[in-house]
C-alpha cells in the first residue's frame, strides 16, 4: 500500500484549504488504494468571512482548522518525514498563498514556510513524486524553480508570469486535466484556478493527477 502525505493549509478556500479540492484528493487517493496521512503547519491564520470576502480580526490555528477536513486526524507539519512516505500532495485554496507562503502578497518574491520548503525539497531529493492543485503549484515553482520544474495553474496570465519569474516553466491546462513533469516527478492540476469550474471537472483533474502520483510512488 502506497503511503501518501497530504499537506493542508486550513479550512475554507479564502483563508485555508479549498474543501472540494481536499475532499476530491482524499477520495481519489482512497480509490487508488493509498494510505493517507494529513499534515498542516502549527501556525496562526487570519480569518476571512466567506460570505463577503472581508478579513476579520480573529486568529485561528491552521492545524486546528485543517482538522475539520481531516476529521481530527491531522499531524503538525514539522513531524512529516519524507522517508516515511512514497509521495506528497498539496490541495489548493488561498491558504497555500497566505499560510504556506506569502505568495498572495509578494508573488515570485515570496517566502515559503520553512517546513513546507523542507518537505518539498526532501521529497524532490529522494526522487519521490509531488502533486499540487489550484494555486498550490506556486509553492513548487518557488522552491524548485532552479530545477526548471514545469507546473500548471490553468491559463491565468498574471500568475503564470509570476511563476516564470521563479525560473519554473508554466504550461496551460484545462480544469479537468493535469500536467506531468517526469524529470522532477511533479504533477499538477488547475482545479478552482478556473473560477467557474464545476465540482465534477475539478474532481476529474484531481483524479487524473492522483492516478499519476500513485503510479509514480
Amino acid at each position: 500500500m502506497k503511503k501518501i502525505a497530504v499537506v493542508l493549509s486550513g479550512c475554507g478556500f479564502l483563508d485555508g484549504t479549498e474543501i472540494t479540492e481536499a475532499v476530491s484528493l482524499l477520495i481519489a487517493l482512497n480509490q487508488a488504494g493509498a494510505q493517507v496521512t494529513c499534515f498542516a503547519p502549527d501556525i496562526e491564520l487570519t480569518v476571512t468571512n466567506h460570505i463577503n470576502g472581508n478579513a476579520l480580526t480573529e486568529k485561528r490555528s491552521v492545524l486546528a482548522e485543517s482538522a475539520r477536513i481531516a476529521r481530527g486526524e491531522v499531524k503538525a507539519l514539522d513531524k512529516l518525514d519524507a522517508k516515511d512516505f512514497d509521495a506528497v500532495a498539496f490541495p489548493g485554496g488561498y491558504g497555500a498563498a497566505k499560510n504556506l507562503s506569502n505568495w498572495a502578497e509578494k508573488g515570485a518574491k515570496c517566502d515559503v514556510n520553512a517546513d513546507v520548503k523542507r518537505v518539498i525539497l526532501d521529497f524532490y531529493n529522494a526522487s519521490k513524486p509531488i502533486g499540487a492543485c489550484c494555486i498550490a503549484p506556486v509553492l513548487l515553482a518557488k522552491v524548485l524553480g532552479d530545477k526548471k520544474v514545469t507546473v500548471t495553474i490553468g491559463e491565468d496570465p498574471d500568475t503564470a508570469a509570476e511563476i516564470k519569474k521563479t525560473g519554473a516553466q508554466h504550461e496551460e491546462c484545462p480544469v479537468d486535466d493535469y500536467i506531468t513533469d517526469r524529470e522532477t516527478k511533479v504533477v499538477t492540476t488547475p482545479a478552482y484556478m478556473y473560477g467557474n469550474a464545476k465540482p465534477n471537472e475539478v474532481f476529474a483533474g484531481i483524479f487524473g493527477m492522483v492516478h499519476e502520483l500513485v503510479e509514480w510512488a
